[in-house]
C-alpha cells in the first residue's frame, strides 16, 4: 500500500464506495477487460468468504462474470494498484445472496490487487 491513502471512502454514482490504496500508472481494465488479481472479501461482520491469499495463488476472469461492484470497481485502479471496496448489496448478490457463503441483502467488503490486464 501506499505511505498515504485516502482514509475516506469515495462514492461512485452507483453506490460503490472505494478507496485507493496503491496508485499506479498501470493499465487501467475496461468491463469487458480480463484481470488477473489477488483479494480478500468480506462481510459487515468481519467473516471472510473468499481470499485468494489463502488459496495461495491469484484468480484470472472476466470482469463481465463477476458481480456489478466488481465490474464497476476494478475500472478505477491501474495494473499493480490496490483498491479497497465497499459493495452494496444491489451491486453484489442482492436479495438472493450467494448459497452457502454470502447471506441475502448483504455489503460486501474487497481489498483487491490488480496483478494483470488482459
Amino acid at each position: 500500500m501506499d505511505a498515504e491513502f485516502p482514509s475516506e471512502f469515495a462514492k461512485t454514482d452507483s453506490g460503490l464506495r472505494y478507496r485507493v490504496l496503491r496508485k499506479t500508472e498501470g493499465e487501467k481494465p475496461t468491463a469487458s477487460s480480463t484481470v488477473t488479481v489477488n483479494y480478500r472479501g468480506w462481510l459487515n461482520n468481519g467473516k471472510v468468504f473468499d481470499s485468494s491469499y489463502e488459496k495461495g495463488k491469484p484468480i484470472t476472469f472476466p470482469l463481465q462474470n463477476v458481480i456489478a461492484g466488481w465490474t464497476e470497481g476494478m475500472q478505477l485502479v491501474g495494473e499493480g494498484g490496490m483498491i479497497e471496496l465497499w459493495v452494496p448489496s444491489r451491486l453484489a448478490y442482492g436479495e438472493s445472496g450467494s448459497p452457502g457463503s454470502i447471506p441475502p441483502h448483504s455489503n460486501l467488503h474487497f481489498i483487491v490487487e490488480l496483478v494483470k490486464v488482459d
